[in-house]
C-alpha cells in the first residue's frame, strides 16, 4: 500500500472509536461486495490487511494507513448508521456480528493468545510474500476459522453460491472477517461499546463531521 501522510487524529476518544468502528463496517461491507461480485476496492482491502498483521503499530493513525480516507467505505456505513440513513442490513448484520464475536473472543483468553501467536507467525510470511499474496490471505483465512468460527455464534455470508465456492475466495472472506475482528478489538481499547451506539449517536456523527 503507497505510504500516505500521517493525518492526525482529533483528540477525542469518540474520534478513535468511530475510526476503529468504521474499520469493522470497511470489513461487513467488502465482505458483501466479495460475496456478490467476486470484487472488492483494492484501497480498502489493503488498508484492512495491512492493519490485521500489524499488531504492534507505530501510533494510532498507523492501524489504517495514515489517513481516514483508507477507511472511507466504513466511514460511510458508520455515518448513514449514526444518522439513521438507510444502509445496506446485511452489511449491519455482518459488523454487528462481528462485534459480538469480538466479545466472545476478548473472553477467551486461550483463544486470544493462540491467534496473536498465528499472526506473529503469518507476519513472518508476509515479510517474504507480500501482505496481499494468496499465501498470505490463506493463512489468515485459517487463523480465523480455526478460531472464530469454532464459535457457536457464527457469521453466515450471503452471496452467489458459485463465487463463494471459488478458488481463494473462502480464504479471502475469512481474512477480511478476522480484519473486522482486528477493528472491533480496536474499538473497544478506545472505549467502544454497543450502547454508546444507541445513546452517544450524537457525539460519534459530530466525530465524524470532524474527520471529513
Amino acid at each position: 500500500m503507497t505510504a500516505t501522510p500521517i493525518h492526525r487524529v482529533p483528540d477525542s476518544p469518540t474520534a478513535r472509536q468511530a475510526l476503529a468502528l468504521a474499520g469493522v463496517f470497511q470489513a461487513a461491507s467488502l465482505v458483501d461486495e466479495l460475496a456478490r461480485t467476486g470484487q472488492v476496492d483494492s484501497r480498502a482491502w489493503e488498508t484492512l490487511i495491512h492493519a490485521t498483521l500489524d499488531t504492534n503499530p507505530e501510533s494510532f493513525e498507523a492501524i489504517y494507513g495514515g489517513h481516514p480516507n483508507n477507511l472511507r467505505r466504513g466511514l460511510e456505513v458508520l455515518e448513514a448508521v449514526v444518522g439513521r440513513k438507510q444502509a445496506n442490513p446485511v452489511v449491519l448484520r455482518y459488523g454487528f456480528s462481528l462485534l459480538l464475536l469480538m466479545n466472545k473472543l476478548r473472553s477467551n483468553d486461550e483463544m486470544m493468545a493462540g491467534l496473536g501467536q498465528r499472526l506473529t507467525r503469518i507476519q513472518g510470511q508476509a515479510e517474504h510474500f507480500d501482505a496481499t499474496h494468496e499465501n498470505v490471505i490463506a493463512s489468515l483465512g485459517e487463523a480465523y476459522q480455526e478460531t472464530l468460527s469454532t464459535f457457536k455464534t457464527r457469521i453466515v455470508v450471503q452471496g452467489d453460491p458459485s463465487l463463494l465456492q471459488s478458488r481463494m475466495m473462502p480464504e479471502r472472506v475469512r481474512a477480511i472477517l478476522l480484519a473486522g475482528i482486528r477493528f472491533a478489538l480496536l474499538w473497544h481499547q478506545q472505549g467502544g461499546r454497543r450502547w454508546k451506539l444507541v445513546f452517544q449517536r450524537g457525539a460519534l456523527k459530530k466525530a465524524l463531521d470532524q474527520l471529513g
